[in-house]
């Protein structure tokens, strides 16, 4: 049985990084994240880079290249409606 865990993690890994990848292609365009909270972006891409830390010290490379993407992913997300707060306030 321990010989599968390593694989589950991995696709559960794939499935849950990939998950993020429309959300980051409908907020790339301007003006399109009015309908995310910033407040959750903040505290989920937090909690990704705690995962990330807690893999690393564990040695857990799963649990770090899962977090590492869906962290890269979701601050992607959360620059983008940074910047369209910022573009609103300009305007």
């Amino acid at each position: 049985m321990s010989s599968i865990l390593p694989w589950v993690g991995g696709f559960a890994a794939v499935l849950t990084s990939l998950s993020y990848g429309p959300q980051v292609r409908k907020a790339l365009p301007r003006s399109s994240t009015k309908d995310l909270s910033l407040k959750m972006l903040v505290v989920l891409t937090s909690g990704l880079g705690l995962w990330i830390a807690y893999g690393l010290l564990k040695g857990d490379w799963i649990i770090v290249l899962a977090n590492s993407i869906g962290c890269a992913l979701t601050a992607t997300v959360l620059g983008c409606k940074i910047r369209d707060i910022r573009g609103e306030d300009s305007a």
